[in-house]
Formats: structure tokens, C-alpha cells, sequence
């Protein structure tokens, strides 16, 4: 059985040769964004984000990508700040 969602993405270690690509699948919509966000944080390469085996059309992908990086840079602010996401929320404005 096909998995929903499908994110293709490369540790980028070798800078000269073809990056080794990995496979993350899930079914669940939030558990993608979450991965993604750890994409992001960790400057890993996003290659593709696939839903049912298909490629999404660039604003779906665009859309994915800024959610997650909302997420993060959320994520990033509570935890250097120790604040809570609320508070967050508040004086900066991102999604939390």
C-alpha cells in the first residue's frame, strides 16, 4: 500500500559527488511537516515531498516548506528565549 506523504532528502555530506538521497513516508500530514522541520533545522537536503506517488505542484511545496520553517524558527525562539509558544506567538508572530 502507497503511504500519503513522501519526502525525499539528502544528508549533504559529499560536496563533490551525488548525494546519497533517503526516503521518509508517513501517513500522517502533521508527522510530515514535523520531519520537515527537522529537515530544515538540521540543513539537510529537500529534494522532492510527494502525496499518493505523485510530485506536489510547486505551491503546495512552497506552502509545506514555509509552514515547516515557521514551526522551526518558532521552535528555535521558545527554546534560546524560554519562553512558552504563547508568549512566542505574541511578540513574534509565528505559527507555533
Amino acid at each position: 500500500m502507497l503511504k500519503k506523504y513522501s519526502i525525499e532528502y539528502s544528508l549533504q555530506l559529499r560536496k563533490h559527488s551525488q548525494p546519497e538521497k533517503h526516503q521518509y513516508v508517513t501517513d500522517d500530514p502533521v508527522a510530515c511537516e514535523e520531519f520537515l522541520q527537522l529537515l530544515l533545522e538540521r540543513g539537510f537536503g529537500l529534494h522532492a515531498i510527494r502525496r499518493e506517488g505523485a510530485d506536489l505542484p510547486k505551491a503546495d511545496f512552497d506552502r509545506m516548506v514555509k509552514v515547516a520553517a515557521s514551526g522551526a524558527a518558532s521552535r528555535m525562539i521558545c527554546v534560546t528565549l524560554n519562553i512558552r509558544p504563547e508568549e512566542e506567538r505574541f511578540r513574534f508572530g509565528f505559527a507555533a
